[in-house]
């Protein structure tokens, strides 16, 4: 394999699961060129661990093309049919990706479906690999490039959001949880709860992180003593960056969705992710807290 194209959208999240079968790919392929359609913003993360050599943004207008009618302009035709192998994790309800490719007799073309029914959400995606004799592979990366633990004297982090309101532990909850946590504490923020939670920091003497590159945020969290959270992308950021988790789990399954990564603590208490008490997080946090003195 030469080149290698991988349609995979989504969030933060949903590109962090994906890449234990980009590793797997380059594994294979050492010198192949690597690229992917999807979430350009996330993707980059993996062009420094040299995962991926290139990124191009599913919004760009001519992936559109490959779900309509008609034949595809001879241009785009033409650098598609430059890939020995397209992936897609894109979701093709109507198979209509399954009828563009391959664009070429020789074209390896698999498929599979976007969204996970079973956890790892990491091994769904390497699944389809086997197919060209890949082995199944790990179900979670290092974004480090080693396991080592974070820094022992780091900031505990918390991030009191995630993609859904249903996911999130009770606000008040958490100021209280921030109130007892050890110095120093920095909270990360999302466009959804910077307004509730910016007024509230502002004489706490936490350090607010809002707004930052994901490039800064990485480095941040591999240098945590702890991170708390939900199930969100910024959660398996902190796994990916090596930082211990206590990571609160509701509606969504953590057997699929929780980072399968060392020093991660799961608590989750129902469908209702208020039904885990102040004194169960606690105690998690008090127990990671013990574990990094």
């Amino acid at each position: 394999m030469e080149r290698i194209l991988v349609l995979r959208g989504g969030a933060l999240g949903d590109f962090i699961v994906t890449l234990p079968a980009l590793a797997l790919l380059r594994h294979r392929w050492p010198g192949a060129r690597i690229e992917l359609a999807g979430n350009a913003t996330a993707a980059a993360l993996a062009r420094g661990p040299g995962l991926l050599d290139a990124v191009h943004a599913q919004h760009e207008a001519r992936w559109a093309r490959l779900f309509a009618a008609g034949p595809l302009p001879a241009e785009f035709a033409a650098w598609l049919a430059g890939f020995d192998l397209v992936i897609n994790y894109w979701p093709d309800a109507d198979g209509d990706l399954a009828r563009r490719f391959p664009v070429r007799p020789g074209q390896t073309f698999l498929t599979t479906g976007a969204m996970p029914t079973s956890g790892p959400a990491a091994a769904h995606f390497t699944a389809p690999l086997r197919a060209l004799g890949l082995p199944e592979g790990p179900t979670w990366y290092s974004l480090r490039g080693d396991t080592a633990p974070a820094g022992r004297h780091g900031p505990v982090t918390v991030h009191p959001g995630s993609g859904s309101p249903r996911k999130n532990w009770p606000d008040e909850r958490w100021r209280q949880l921030i109130r007892e946590l050890p110095a120093p504490v920095a909270v990360v923020l999302g466009e959804a709860e910077a307004p509730r939670w910016t007024p509230w920091l502002a004489d706490t003497g936490v350090e607010l992180l809002a707004g930052r590159s994901l490039d800064a945020l990485a480095d941040h969290l591999g240098r945590c003593r702890l991170f708390l959270g939900h199930d969100s992308g910024i959660s398996h950021l902190a796994a990916a960056c090596g930082a211990p988790c206590v990571l609160l789990f509701g509606p969504t399954d953590p057997a699929i969705w929780a980072p399968p990564a060392p020093r991660v603590r799961v608590l989750r208490a129902g469908p209702a992710v208020d039904a885990i008490t102040p004194a169960q997080v606690r105690e998690a946090v008090d127990a990671a807290l013990a574990d990094r003195s």
